[in-house]
């Protein structure tokens, strides 16, 4: 019989792991958490809330997942505001910070925050959210970003809310924010043997796909997965590229998705 739920990855982990995880999650049966982000499609960040929220529920706690939505131009906004924590100078006019901190406050004032015990807010888009809310119960923010030099103007316009959370989570102890008094936790980015991104192919699939992206079958390949997004260095890959062409007569293949939230995206 073919294996639901969580039960399919105990031929990944082991019935050891699995057991644990369902042990972990014993006393938070019941619990109604609310994940909050920008994109249903698109990016790590939905991909991975795609695998979670089915996971949570399957081990009896009640996830339940919100959108952002807003003003026309708010992901141009948002997207500065993404740069901006990385650490490049893009400076937010005062109508632009106006209609960021409107968008979250319209968003939380429908948002279907109050029936859960948990809010998780991913990312800068919702970030704001949390200052006009009722806060009775915890909200984390989890950021999937390098937050160890953001600018300072857009730092000192975010750092408020920060405070607000009773906890945030990285990606790596090297992305937090020195001297950032909130509780900080790390969860490392995974990947779903399970989602469609990494099913397994038929040879007759995989030729079929290389061949309809004009992709030799002959040539080894150079491969980048990720966003399109300047932070996931795609010139760097260029000149790995240019530098393994020299000995190597290989093809680049830069493949990612789009995420709707992302205005830079081709």
């Amino acid at each position: 019989m073919e294996r639901l739920g969580i039960e399919r990855y105990v031929d990944v982990v082991g019935e050891k792991v699995v057991a644990e995880i369902f042990a972990a999650a014993r006393p938070l049966y019941g619990l109604r958490v609310l994940e909050i982000n920008s994109t249903f499609h698109g990016g790590g960040v939905a991909g991975m809330l795609h695998s979670l929220i089915p996971l949570l529920n399957d081990v009896g706690i009640d996830a339940n997942w919100a959108l952002l939505y807003g003003e026309p131009g708010l992901f141009h906004i948002t997207k500065k505001i993404h740069n901006a924590l990385q650490g490049e100078p893009l400076d937010l006019s005062d109508e632009e910070i106006a209609s960021y901190l409107r968008v979250n406050e319209t968003f939380a004032l429908y948002s279907p925050v109050y029936p859960h015990d948990l809010i998780v807010v991913h990312d800068p888009q919702p970030l704001p959210m949390i200052r006009y809310a009722a806060r009775r119960i915890p909200w984390i923010w989890r950021c999937h970003i390098d937050l160890s030099s953001p600018y300072p103007p857009v730092w000192d316009l975010l750092r408020p809310f920060i405070l607000r959370y009773d906890a945030v989570i990285v990606s790596s102890e090297a992305f937090a924010k020195p001297g950032l008094p909130t509780e900080i936790a790390v969860i490392p980015p995974a990947i779903d043997p399970f989602s469609p991104t990494n099913r397994e192919l038929s040879p007759e699939e995989v030729e079929k796909k290389l061949e309809a992206h004009g992709i030799s079958l002959e040539k080894p390949l150079l491969v980048q997965v990720s966003r399109f997004d300047k932070w996931k260095d795609p010139l760097g890959v260029l000149k790995v590229y240019e530098l393994v062409k020299q000995k190597i007569d290989c093809q680049l293949v830069l493949i990612g998705s789009m995420a709707l939230d992302d205005p830079e995206g081709p």
